[in-house]
């Protein structure tokens, strides 16, 4: 696991952007791509390049459970404001969220990843260690999953929405194991608030109540990590 330390957010999307170039000069085809806040400035950096993403294709790692695509919280609609309005891809894949059946939605999920095997992962990390949302006690096989969020989750996540009610309750999200199947992982942790889950991480133990400990076991994962972030490694 190697650990790059950044002054900000601003210049931990600039080197997780270097390593995107980086991966893609040695012929990586598929992303694994994030939402939330902490991925932005990443996304910032390749909307600015002048890179042809064309034959490249992406699969994001999870959706909510119940919004519609085009509801404004969604991942499908943060995605598409946030690279894929500007950036022309292959083929941009994420999870159903309004599937009938959400159990065949899990399957085919998982069939998408096994026809596309994954050559770079953007990850952020929750404060409770989740990856994805792999929920603290999920298994480290888990593939694609149906996921009960946890509090603290529907907690962090209510800022995005006009009321903590409003925020989804489930979501789909790719598995432990398929995240541990991509060729590279690129973790981007920013904030004193991910501090502890960042050590934890980094030192601790490897344990299913710590989701992000397993990447321990990944041969080849970088961490880029701000100040405050880094403030309780030694």
């Amino acid at each position: 696991m190697k650990i790059i330390r950044v002054e900000n957010q601003a210049e931990g999307g600039k080197i997780a952007f270097i390593l995107l170039k980086e991966s893609l000069a040695q012929g990586a085809k598929t992303l694994g791509l994030a939402t939330g806040s902490t991925p932005i400035s990443f996304y910032e950096e390749v909307v600015k390049s002048q890179l042809d993403f064309s034959e490249i294709t992406t699969i994001n790692l999870d959706e909510y459970v119940g919004l519609p695509v085009e509801h404004e919280q969604s991942y499908h609609s943060f995605m598409a404001a946030q690279l894929f309005n500007h950036k022309s891809f292959k083929e941009n894949f994420l999870p159903n969220g309004l599937a009938q059946d959400l159990n065949q939605e899990v399957k085919r999920y998982d069939q998408v990843i096994e026809d596309h095997p994954i050559d770079f992962q953007i990850l952020g990390i929750g404060r409770n260690g989740h990856i994805g949302f792999n929920e603290p006690g999920t298994s480290f096989a888990t593939k694609t999953h149906l996921v009960d969020l946890e509090a603290s989750t529907i907690e962090a996540n209510s800022r995005f929405f006009d009321s903590i009610d409003q925020v989804p309750k489930q979501a789909i999200s790719m598995g432990i194991a398929s995240i541990m199947g991509a060729k590279m992982i690129v973790l981007l942790a920013f904030g004193k608030e991910k501090a502890k889950a960042v050590k934890e991480m980094i030192s601790g133990d490897i344990r299913e109540d710590l989701p992000a400990s397993i990447l321990q076991k990944h041969d080849n994962v970088v961490v880029v990590v701000d100040k405050e972030a880094a403030s309780e490694l030694e």
